[in-house]
C-alpha cells in the first residue's frame, strides 16, 4: 500500500468517520515501564505526537488509564503546542475503571478527564476498554458502565461509542447488546495468532468499525531478536516462539524484517478499518510510514501461512 494511495483512507464501518489504515497508539506515550520495559520523556512524547500530527496518520489512540492519564495529557499538550487538533484527525479513546470502580458514575468521570486532558469538547470515538476483568452484571446493569456511555453519546459528549480488549469471546459478548457501533482487539489478529478470526468476521458482516491493535504481540514480532519469551503480555507458547524465528528468518530471505510483515498482514486485510502501532520516539515515526508503504507479494504470504502456529498454541484457546 502506497502511503497516501488508495487504501490508505477508509470508512470506520457505519460510523461514517474518515480514518487513516495506520494509527499510532498512545500506550507508551505515557511511560509504562511495567508494561513496554522503558521510560519515556515527555518532551520525547510531545514531539512525536506533534510530529504526528503533521503528518499522513489521521488517527491517534489512546486511553483514560494509560499511565494514570499521562498519555492523554502529552497527546493534549501536543495539540495544543501544534495550534490546535487539525479538523481531519481523529483521537480515540477509552473509558476505564479506576480502584476496581467501573460504575455509572465512573464512566462519566472517565470522559470528563479525558476531554480536559485533550482539549477535546465532543469525542469523535470512545471505547469501554477491558471489560473482561470486570463483572458482566454489573457494567450492563441500568445506569451502569455501558448505559452510561450510550447516554453520554445521547447527550453529545462522544460522537461513536465502542469496545475494546482482548479476549474474543468476552467482546463478542458485548457486541450482542446491539450498542457498539465499533470493535478494538489487541494481539489477537496477528501473523502467529488469529483468535480474533470469527469476531473481525462477524463485526465486518455487522457493519461495525474493526480495529486491529498490537500487530507486533506487546513487542516480540518488532523485534524478535530482542530475547523477549513473551506474547501478548503472557510467556509466549514454545510453538509461538518457533513461529517468530522461522517467520523472521523468511522476511530476512524477502528483504525485510519481521515488524514490516507483523504491520502489513493486518493493513491488507480489509476488513480492518485501522491498525494501531504504538511508538514512542520520533525517528520510528519515519519508520513506521515506511513499513506501510512495504508492498509483498503472495508468495511471500503464502510460505508465510504455512508457518502459523496451530490454533491450541493461539491466545484465547490457551
Amino acid at each position: 500500500m502506497r502511503v497516501g494511495g488508495p487504501g490508505w483512507v477508509r470508512t470506520l464501518g457505519g460510523t461514517g468517520l474518515e480514518v487513516t489504515a495506520v494509527c499510532v497508539g498512545g500506550g507508551p506515550l505515557g511511560s509504562m515501564p511495567e508494561t513496554f520495559g522503558y521510560e519515556v520523556p515527555r518532551d520525547e512524547a510531545v514531539e512525536l505526537i506533534e510530529a504526528v500530527l503533521a503528518s499522513p496518520i489521521r488517527v491517534i489512540d489512546t486511553s483514560n488509564g494509560y499511565s494514570n492519564g499521562e498519555s492523554e495529557r502529552r497527546i493534549g499538550l501536543a495539540i495544543a503546542r501544534f495550534g490546535g487538533l487539525p479538523p481531519d484527525l481523529l483521537v480515540v479513546t477509552k473509558v476505564d475503571g479506576r480502584d476496581g470502580d467501573f460504575s455509572g458514575a465512573r464512566v462519566r468521570e472517565s470522559v470528563r478527564e479525558s476531554r480536559e486532558r485533550l482539549g477535546i469538547d465532543t469525542l469523535p470515538l470512545v471505547h469501554l476498554h477491558d471489560p473482561e476483568f470486570y463483572d458482566w452484571a454489573e457494567l450492563t446493569s441500568r445506569g451502569g458502565a455501558v448505559d452510561t456511555l450510550v447516554r453520554l453519546r445521547d447527550e453529545g459528549a462522544i460522537t461513536h461509542i465502542g469496545v475494546a480488549g482482548g479476549d474474543t469471546r468476552v467482546l463478542s459478548r458485548y457486541l450482542d447488546l446491539g450498542v457498539f457501533e465499533a470493535v478494538l482487539v489487541h494481539n489477537r489478529l496477528t501473523i502467529v495468532d488469529r483468535s480474533a478470526e470469527d469476531l473481525v468476521e462477524r463485526a465486518a458482516s455487522e457493519g461495525l468499525g474493526v480495529i486491529n491493535a498490537a500487530v507486533y504481540g506487546g513487542g516480540i514480532l518488532a523485534n524478535p531478536e530482542g530475547g523477549s519469551i513473551q506474547y501478548g503480555y503472557r510467556e509466549a507458547s514454545p510453538a509461538t516462539l518457533e513461529a517468530v524465528q522461522r517467520m523472521a528468518e523468511l522476511c530476512a530471505r524477502w528483504g525485510i524484517d519481521l515488524a514490516t510483515a507483523a504491520l502489513q498482514f493486518s493493513l491488507r486485510d480489509l476488513r480492518v478499518h485501522f491498525t494501531v502501532a504504538g511508538i514512542s520516539k520520533r525517528r520510528r515515526l519515519g519508520a513506521l510510514l515506511e513499513a506501510a508503504g512495504v508492498e509483498l507479494g503472495q508468495e511471500f504470504w503464502d510460505e508465510l501461512e504455512t508457518l502459523v502456529p496451530t490454533p491450541e498454541s493461539w491466545l484465547d484457546s490457551r
